[in-house]
């Protein structure tokens, strides 16, 4: 779950952690109203979506009048951001953040990410703040620090001012970073953080250590423990179908191929996508029923499915191991009901009565005259499905 940056700047801010006086709007008249309550002479207005690259696509601008701040937010509230996380459709900016703007002397690129592979955090830091630390990493990969920390204890005085002295800082800024990296490696795991981003974290004139923007992602797992920051979910920010899926406890991500899945298993689900992929196929989804599937589930998979126009043919890959394979197949068969003719369905199930699970499907199959066809193996499935997709798209364009 990601935060909007006012969001993530208030959950930084009730940590003790130093950040631009602002404010969020959602009308230029708010906007204004929270300029005059900062007073100061200069303002940034921020466009708040869940994507970087705000700046270049004219989503952060610094203004110096009143007349400015309504001007700017009448032009930003409203338009589309597009950048490379957002895709050619873009997201449509509907609040504004609107903060004093600070007196930048240097500006740093500092992060906390999870290292699976170590099964520890890893801080990321570059003195080349406010660029895009992935070309970065293609164009000066010798700028960039990494340190190592705990998964559990949050990080130690000593390992901050390591990463200052080699970010190049001195005297009074050495302590000052080390104790603000410190806090901010202390929310990332009492909030159960996947990434903390903060780009620039900025040295102003006074010599303070200020984050001057916040980039937050919450596990989705964890927000049962935290309640607070899970009513900060934006669903106007997610994909219609995601939020419906949410709602059934199920894990859906829409992609652009033509071939739905419906899988119980993240990672039968990501084994399914992979062969399909590995016979010609593209995967229209990603999507996980659950260990715990049920008719209601498979039918509420069903329709998210479908929703999607660019679907030809639907591949169900069931282990019955918690649920039997024969209580999936009436679930799959009454959900294949809704199912429109010119659209195939391929199942595959394995595990706990799999034979009275496909011979259900056969029997249903013969009678109904539904395009419906059992498969023995996640292979034969998927090679079966990505045949039907292209016959289904030849049709179409011949």
């Amino acid at each position: 779950m990601y935060l909007h940056e006012f969001q993530a700047k208030g959950l930084l801010r009730s940590y003790g952690i130093p950040v631009p006086d602002g404010g969020v709007a959602s009308t230029a008249s708010d906007a204004l109203r929270v300029a005059k309550e900062l007073q100061g002479d200069k303002w940034v207005i921020k466009a708040q979506v869940h994507a970087g690259g705000r700046g270049k696509a004219g989503g952060v601008k610094i203004v110096d009048k009143y007349s400015s701040v309504y001007d700017t937010s009448t032009e930003m509230l409203g338009m589309k951001i597009i950048t490379k996380q957002t895709g050619e459709e873009g997201k449509t900016v509907r609040r504004i953040l609107v903060e004093e703007a600070t007196d930048i002397r240097h500006e740093i690129y500092l992060s906390f990410m999870v290292d699976r592979d170590s099964e520890q955090h890893v801080m990321i830091a570059s003195a080349e703040g406010g660029t895009e630390i992935e070309e970065l990493a293609e164009t000066n990969p010798e700028a960039i620090i990494s340190e190592k920390l705990s998964a559990v204890v949050p990080m130690g005085n000593y390992q901050g001012r390591k990463i200052a002295k080699m970010l190049g800082l001195e005297g009074k800024l050495i302590n000052r970073f080390a104790a603000v990296a410190a806090k901010l490696h202390q929310v990332f795991i009492e909030q159960d953080c996947m990434l903390l981003e903060i780009n620039p974290l900025v040295i102003d004139g006074k010599q303070n250590v200020i984050c001057l923007d916040a980039k937050v992602s919450v596990d989705d797992n964890a927000l049962f423990r935290h309640s607070k920051v899970e009513e900060m979910k934006d669903y106007g920010e997610m994909d219609p179908q995601e939020v419906r899926a949410s709602i059934y406890d199920l894990s859906y991500v829409s992609m652009d191929g033509n071939i739905g899945c419906m899988v119980n298993g993240a990672g039968l689900a990501m084994a399914t996508m992979d062969i399909i992929k590995f016979y010609g196929g593209e995967p229209a989804n990603f999507l996980d029923v659950g260990g715990g599937a049920d008719e209601n589930k498979v039918r509420e998979a069903f329709k998210i499915i479908l929703t999607d126009p660019q679907v030809k043919v639907i591949l169900v890959n069931i282990f019955g191991g918690i649920v039997r394979c024969d209580l999936i197949a009436k679930g799959v068969l009454k959900a294949a009901e809704e199912v429109p003719g010119d659209r195939h369905l391929v199942v595959r199930l394995d595990g706990t009565n799999v034979e009275e699970g496909k011979a259900l499907i056969n029997e249903h199959a013969k009678s109904s005259g539904l395009s419906v066809h059992a498969a023995d193996t996640m292979a034969d499935a998927a090679e079966l499905a990505v045949k039907l997709a292209n016959q289904a798209e030849d049709k179409e364009q011949g």
